[in-house]
């Protein structure tokens, strides 16, 4: 088969691989979709040390059933289905109560660190255990569906918090993440949903997806401006989507006392905490790791466009231009 091989950092190349073999309980899947996460994009260039190389990344995809295990009873060859990117072991303390994103045996497809290496998406086929296959409906698009990986991350995040109807939000970084949070938190019940970014083509995405208003720290104190259509008080909640020092400040300084800041984003791997600003105004803080358990949801939303992710895609090009 053919698959994009990070053969070296910032080095990608088309190359011939054996076609993976299945055991009892896995599904060959012929991908048909894959995008292009930003941890793909510092995983090629080797900024994040969780991808290294030789490897085929790639963990957002969808595709066709090629060929089923002996005990597999879920799906079959030529079910339209899409899949997670975390294979959990499913008997771990924390598979057991559903947190399957914390499972003491985690690998994640399309990653290489130090303890495992577990090749992507970005290949014409892919092995993976019946465990983590969902089956589709007919009205989704096979790209719609790859994108499932990213919308269960931001529901997810969305569903850890705790939102109230009528409460106003900040989602700060309008990435790929943080529009698809912004839509759930929407539908979660926010009254008003504003979108921070420095991209003035995300934020200008980010106002057509729902989102209140938006602004642009490059050209405002966004923290006044949130106080400013909030009564004076900050945001009852804030969804930081980036992971930089930069944007957890702006994020804690836009939510009002006594509020709640949900971590998601994690491009760097330490950053710089207020703790004063964030004790004596006693703001809640929780973090998000990828998802556990809301892919049914989020095919669900899909399939009832109560989410859009067409405007999410950018572009589309076969795997051959994958280097490029």
């Amino acid at each position: 088969m053919k698959a994009l091989l990070l053969k070296r950092y910032l080095e990608m190349e088309l190359v011939d691989m054996p076609q993976p073999s299945i055991q009892p309980q896995e599904v060959l899947i012929q991908v048909k979709a894959c995008g292009i996460c930003g941890s793909d994009i510092h995983g090629w260039d080797g900024s994040t040390g969780r991808r290294i190389p030789p490897l085929v990344m790639g963990h957002e995809a969808a595709g066709v059933v090629a060929e089923v295990g002996s005990e597999v009873k879920s799906v079959q060859p030529g079910d339209r289905v899409t899949f997670d990117s975390t294979i959990y072991c499913g008997q771990c303390f924390f598979c057991r109560q559903g947190r399957v994103n914390l499972c003491d045996n985690r690998r994640v497809l399309g990653v290489s660190c130090q303890e495992y290496r577990q090749h992507g998406a970005f290949a014409e086929y892919i092995a993976v255990p019946e465990r983590i296959v969902y089956p589709l409906p007919d009205c989704i698009p096979l790209e719609h569906a790859a994108m499932v990986e990213a919308l269960s991350i931001a529901v997810h995040a969305v569903r850890l918090t705790p939102v109230e109807l009528g409460q106003t939000a900040v989602v700060v970084g309008s990435g790929m993440i943080g529009l698809l949070a912004l839509q759930a938190l929407r539908l979660a019940g926010c009254m008003r949903v504003f979108a921070v970014d420095i991209d003035e083509a995300r934020l200008k995405l980010a106002k057509k997806l729902g989102a209140e208003e938006i602004a642009n720290p490059m050209g405002c104190d966004v923290a006044a401006w949130i106080r400013d259509r909030t009564g004076g008080r900050g945001a009852d909640i804030a969804l930081e989507v980036v992971g930089s020092t930069d944007a957890l400040t702006m994020a804690l300084a836009c939510v009002r006392k006594g509020g709640m800041l949900t971590l998601i984003g994690n491009i760097s791997p330490t950053v710089e905490l207020p703790l004063q600003a964030v004790v004596t105004r006693e703001i809640q803080l929780l973090s998000s790791c990828s998802s556990a358990g809301e892919y049914p949801a989020c095919i669900e939303l899909l399939a009832r466009r109560a989410v859009e992710v067409e405007p999410l895609i950018s572009a589309r090009a076969p795997l051959s231009e994958g280097p490029a």
